[in-house]
């Protein structure tokens, strides 16, 4: 937290979403300028609560499931701590800011409130707003009925189709034949969007922001992915017509806190938004500089860039979701390239815990998977996700 000469004051911060590697890096990085960092999460053995930069692990209630327990747990542990300051990582986000909007809470939460959220985490008002900023935008139609998808059945082959709630490219129709929009039912509790399926390269944006000014960019696309999802080995990219746009939303939005976007650069160099994400993404984990990360995203420091350059990966995600996928398209050369050229992300000097933690917390993961009967990314989010208001 800023003080009054801008410089930052020492004070304990919460960070959720501890099952992800970016909670775990984040904590690392205010760890390395003193701040006392406590984290918080469902599960019972999340990597980040092995790291050294975990001062004390909280297990919460499910928000998905218990909103009232979780926000009543997080708002108790606010007080026990002495917590000046939340931060979000995953979707738990929503739900932290439907606490914050029903209660007085005594901590800041580095994120905007549930409205402007639930705007940009939308897929179709995402776009709509994107418009309205003067930005070009993929034609993007809502579908609330069957009628409306009948209305674009004919076009099928040159849409995209998804719900608006979704993440890691869930239930995603990529130019399916009309007879695969059969198994498509939205209604306007579940919308979906048809979106122009565009040509080119797909681009991955993680920045943080203050009343508006960008503080924090890195651009990346993902060579590997788990699933048709979320990236597991990635690569910086440098585009400035993506930064611009990037700069647009979060000045138009007068946006604080993390954000991230999933944009298309087509052939010609015009960059397109797809979707946005409210919350952190993996290109935090190209900034491993302490002081100027955090004096930026959270002072009043100057911009900071990304001060790594190597590829990042989660190598057990590789081996999990990689080598399948290599072993499928022949290839395997490509493959051990990445393996050899990629940094495992989860490693950090002192801090080796992590690395082993994957294993109980892969376990956890496997154990909600298989009791639920669903996949492996379905269980990483289920007790956190958050599908549009009630």
């Amino acid at each position: 937290m800023p003080g009054a000469d801008g410089s930052i004051l020492i004070t304990s911060i919460l960070i959720t979403g501890a099952r992800a590697p970016v909670a775990l890096h984040l904590a690392r990085l205010l760890d390395g300028v003193g701040h006392r960092v406590v984290l918080a999460d469902t599960p019972a053995r999340p990597i980040a609560a092995a790291s050294r930069a975990c001062a004390r692990y909280y297990r919460l209630p499910p928000p998905r499931f218990e909103p009232r327990a979780y926000a009543d747990t997080v708002e108790a542990l606010i007080r026990a701590e002495g917590i000046g300051l939340v931060i979000p990582t995953c979707e738990e986000v929503f739900h932290l800011a439907l606490a914050w909007r029903g209660r007085t809470m005594p901590a800041r939460l580095f994120a905007p409130d549930i409205e402007l959220l639930a705007q940009v985490h939308n897929k179709h008002s995402f776009i709509r707003l994107a418009e309205q900023l003067g930005l070009a935008v993929p034609e993007t139609t809502l579908l609330n009925s069957r009628d409306d998808l009948e209305a674009v059945r004919g076009r099928s082959r040159d849409l995209v189709f998804k719900p608006v709630w979704s993440r890691f490219a869930s239930h995603v129709l990529l130019r399916p034949p009309p007879d695969f929009l059969d198994a498509i039912t939205p209604s306007p509790a579940m919308p979906w969007v048809a979106q122009r399926f565009l040509e080119g390269e797909e681009i991955s944006i993680y920045a943080v922001a203050g009343e508006g000014r960008l503080k924090a960019l890195a651009l990346y696309r993902s060579l590997y992915r788990a699933g048709k999802g979320a990236g597991i080995f990635f690569e910086r990219v440098e585009d400035d017509a993506a930064r611009n746009l990037v700069e647009r939303i979060v000045a138009g939005t007068s946006w604080t806190g993390q954000i991230s976007f999933d944009l298309m650069r087509e052939p010609g160099g015009r960059v397109l938004p797809l979707e946005c994400n409210p919350r952190a993404v993996s290109g935090l984990h190209f900034f491993r500089d302490p002081a100027r990360f955090t004096d930026a995203a959270l002072g009043d420091g100057a911009e900071v860039a990304p001060d790594v350059t190597a590829p990042q990966t989660v190598r057990l995600a590789m081996w999990i979701y990689g080598l399948p996928a290599a072993l499928r398209s022949r290839a395997l050369a490509r493959f051990r390239k990445a393996m050899r050229e990629g940094e495992e992300l989860l490693d950090w000097p002192g801090d080796s815990a992590p690395v082993r933690a994957q294993w109980p917390a892969l376990a956890e993961i496997v154990g909600m998977a298989l009791r639920q009967r669903i996949s492996l990314q379905a269980a990483s989010t289920r007790d956190i996700e958050w599908n549009g208001p009630a």
